[in-house]
């Protein structure tokens, strides 16, 4: 893989998504679409696969360039990313850590019930957002194996 890659690259997969309430507050997340879609926007290819956005999983998610981490949550068979973090534990418990999703979203102008872009760059592990026809760039990054992975975890943990 290249050492950066378009939004509009082939070997990225592009899915709409909705910017949506969260909960009773008025902060967004993003809400995943739930079932595929054969639409092509912004002449990326587009789908919805459960696997490609894991219920649960803490993964790198790049806003307006920067590299972030966020929590994939799942309701009740919907699937979304309620928020975009400087650390991985602060994507486990986002408490008192300043969500830069919001913060994004407000420097966009975004509203909730616009639709936003997410590019999955390497599924499972980095995924970018961005606005529709919007063209950005993405470090390539490889997920690291699983045993590198839980080593880092365990180490995070304490």
């Amino acid at each position: 893989m290249a050492d950066r890659v378009a939004s509009d690259h082939e070997s990225i997969t592009t899915v709409r998504a909705t910017l949506a309430r969260r909960g009773s507050t008025s902060r967004p997340a993003i809400e995943l679409p739930d079932e595929q879609s054969s639409s092509s926007p912004d002449s990326a290819s587009s789908r919805r696969d459960a696997d490609a956005f894991p219920a649960g999983e803490v993964v790198r998610l790049v806003v307006d360039g920067s590299e972030r981490h966020a929590k994939i949550e799942e309701y009740a068979g919907d699937r979304s990313i309620p928020g975009a973090y400087d650390a991985p534990s602060m994507a486990r418990d986002p408490d008192s850590a300043s969500n830069r999703l919001v913060e994004w979203a407000d420097d966009k102008g975004l509203e909730l019930g616009q639709s936003v872009l997410v590019d999955v760059i390497e599924e499972g592990f980095k995924y970018g957002v961005r606005e529709p026809g919007e063209r950005v760039f993405y470090d390539a990054t490889e997920a690291p194996d699983d045993s590198l992975a839980s080593i880092a975890q365990q180490l995070e943990d304490n």
